[in-house]
């Protein structure tokens, strides 16, 4: 959608006017009504959530009337004589000012200083059970000033707002503002000018919480742990907590923390006799791939007092457990009964695995006995496949152990940096010996790996659907490796990812769910230089948000391919956009210097500006420049749609 400036409108003088009554309001309300909900939904911290903010806007606009008859609020925005349309009804202008108000309130964090207001919580009404609303998909100029709005303060948000869609003059956004109960209106307009002022995107459907979208939640969770949720919401309503012994070294709940009261239900959940212990050979009558099919593993699986303090410690960990958890996932209590993956001795450690559904725990203690403990989390919701193949044991010097799935049927090191496209399967491949519980034999992982990158290990995992690829990057669950387009990934092989593995490094403990690498061009380079590959790297997470996108520029002969551009929370390169531009400085053999760029193949034009002048039609290009020149990259899709180049 092409945006355009809107010229600002005079909004209602805001000094106090004459008394709006109930009917006078509700009647500016019912015929406004989409406007002032969508105004809300701007409003609103997107941090809420796009079903919250739905719900919430809706909520806000509904409770804008007076509570009286009548209203004798001083900050009532009466209009101007001169104005027309809803300008001239003081009704709209009061309750587009509680609207306002509220949305504000409600972007304001919670703090025990003070009772939270009505608009910080999450509304009574309307609610929605079964079922998640959102607004209509806009295109990528709406995500990317969503994007945009999403850094802004709630006031700045309502400032770019009341510009672009009540067309208000900068003088009377202020005093909209001041009468809101803002105390700065001036720093909500400086920050609000940072952004462009494509105030026509604010009509999209994108942000009209009116018209919407349904879809259902999880529904195989919801339908296995709504007793566990029930049981969690009696705990959480009498802040209880289990009641233990308190002791030296490792007592009845080892490293827990003392106990806060006493619960049934918490209780229940945290009681090891009733762990979800799932038989050897149900995986292979199930005609599911994930972890709820794992069966309990290892020597400790009947130990009652260390699957006790394992589950001690995840519902109240003391000051000697060392706690971490991947970016977006929940470190609290289980909601129920969790599942038993695994308990043994590995290397010096006693490791207890854990599954409650969204989250897989790792416990970990000392054989030895000594004090303190290891609690890691990590997101597995909607895991399947591959990716619930492997969980991490443990890791020492370096070296990583993981327990493998039931199904996998060998387990295989590669050394990514050795498996160049030609060479043989076997070249920096090496068998990886696994117990009769699918324990591996500990291996170099490439998590913690500093300096110069020598080598990057994968770990290829094979069952009777093929051969899955996949990397250590810091989390519990390794990341999958992919290739192909990004609307249809396919499990890729080590060649395909030799020259980009060390790029890995740079998403290293982000929550990475999957990494797929596409080769988006292909260019032949000037002066015979013989031809490059451009590549774009997707790392997505478990969480949805923190994906990093990297375009690769790998030239004929190189062992490496050079990152040539970067985004964060981009939907370039991805199932949504596949559309992706790059460019990069190169010197060719003969001492030349250009600007080549790549965009994908429905590219239709490029142009460099800035440092370096040129153009093309098509998806490639290629310009004499300048050592050390900076230039932008500008491109047209073949259906006239704009694209940016990454930076």
């Amino acid at each position: 959608m092409q945006s355009q400036d809107v010229a600002p409108r005079p909004a209602p003088d805001p000094r106090p006017g004459p008394v709006v009554d109930v009917e006078q309001a509700e009647a500016a309300l019912v015929e406004h009504y989409p406007r002032l909900v969508r105004l809300a939904y701007l409003v609103l911290p997107p941090s809420l959530g796009r079903n919250r903010r739905v719900l919430t806007a809706h909520a806000l606009t509904q409770r804008a009337l007076p509570r009286g008859r009548t209203s004798g609020d001083a900050s009532v925005l009466p209009s101007q004589k001169t104005a027309e349309g809803r300008d001239a009804d003081p009704g709209y202008a009061y309750v587009r000012l509680r609207v306002l108000r509220t949305a504000l309130e409600a972007g304001r964090p919670l703090t025990f200083r003070a009772w939270p207001k009505r608009a910080q919580l999450p509304p009574l009404l309307p609610q929605v059970w079964g079922l998640r609303l959102f607004p209509r998909s806009g295109g990528a100029d709406e995500l990317a000033l969503d994007q945009r709005l999403s850094a802004l303060s709630a006031p700045a948000r309502a400032a770019y707002v009341l510009r672009g869609l009540e067309r208000l003059a900068d003088a009377d956004v202020r005093r909209v503002l001041a009468a809101a109960g803002e105390e700065d209106p001036d720093d909500a307009l400086a920050e609000a000018d940072d952004i462009e002022a494509k105030y026509g995107l604010l009509a999209s459907p994108e942000f009209d919480p009116c018209s919407l979208q349904a879809r259902p939640p999880d529904l195989m969770r919801r339908r296995q742990h709504m007793k566990a949720a029930l049981a969690a919401a009696a705990a959480v309503a009498v802040c209880g907590a289990l009641l233990g012994l308190p002791g030296d070294g490792w007592g009845p709940d080892g490293a827990a923390a003392p106990p806060y009261a006493q619960n049934p239900s918490a209780q229940a959940a945290l009681d090891p006799g009733k762990l979800t212990l799932v038989p050897a050979a149900a995986w292979q009558t199930s005609t599911r791939t994930d972890f709820s099919v794992w069966p309990a593993r290892g020597t400790l699986t009947g130990d009652r007092a260390l699957l006790r303090r394992a589950l001690a410690v995840w519902a109240r960990p003391g000051e000697s457990v060392q706690v971490s958890a991947t970016p977006g996932t929940p470190s609290g209590a289980p909601p129920g009964p969790p599942q038993l993956l695994y308990a043994g001795e590995v290397d010096q450690s006693r490791v207890v695995l854990l599954h409650d559904g969204l989250r897989i725990a790792r416990y970990a203690e000392p054989k030895d006995g000594t004090q303190g403990a290891a609690l890691d989390f990590a997101r597995v919701d909607g895991a399947t496949g591959a990716e619930a193949n492997a969980v991490v044991l443990g890791r020492s010097d370096g070296n990583v152990r993981y327990l493998t799935a039931p199904w996998v049927r060998t387990a295989t090191v590669r050394d990514l940096l050795k498996s160049a496209a030609g060479a043989s399967d076997s070249s920096g491949a090496s068998r990886l010996g696994r117990s009769a519980d699918g324990v591996t034999e500990p291996f170099a992982s490439p998590a913690q790996q500093t300096g110069e990158c020598r080598s990057w290990n994968a770990l290829e995992l094979t069952d009777r659907s093929g051969t899955r690829l996949t990397t250590d990057l810091g989390e519990l669950t390794p990341a999958r490796l992919t290739s192909g387009s990004p609307g249809q990934p396919r499990d890729a092989s080590a060649a395909t990812w030799s020259p980009l593995a060390c790029s890995l490094a740079a998403v290293r403990g982000q929550g990475v769910r999957a990494v797929n690498a596409w080769q988006y061009a292909r260019q032949p380079l000037p002066d015979a230089s013989g031809t490059a590959n451009w590549l774009c790297t997707r790392a997505d997470t478990w969480r949805g948000g923190g994906t990093r996108v990297l375009a690769q520029f790998h030239a004929q002969g190189q062992p490496y391919g050079a990152v040539a551009a970067k985004a964060e929370n981009v939907a370039a390169c991805g199932a949504k956009d596949s559309h992706v531009l790059a460019g990069v400085l190169w010197k060719s053999g003969t001492g030349d210097w250009y600007l080549l760029a790549a965009g994908s193949k429905d590219t239709a034009s490029i142009r460099a500006t800035g440092g370096v002048d040129g153009s093309t039609q098509g998806n490639l290009l290629a310009v004499r420049a300048q050592q050390g020149a900076q230039a932008g990259l500008k491109g047209t899709l073949a259906d006239g749609r704009p694209i940016g180049g990454l930076r």
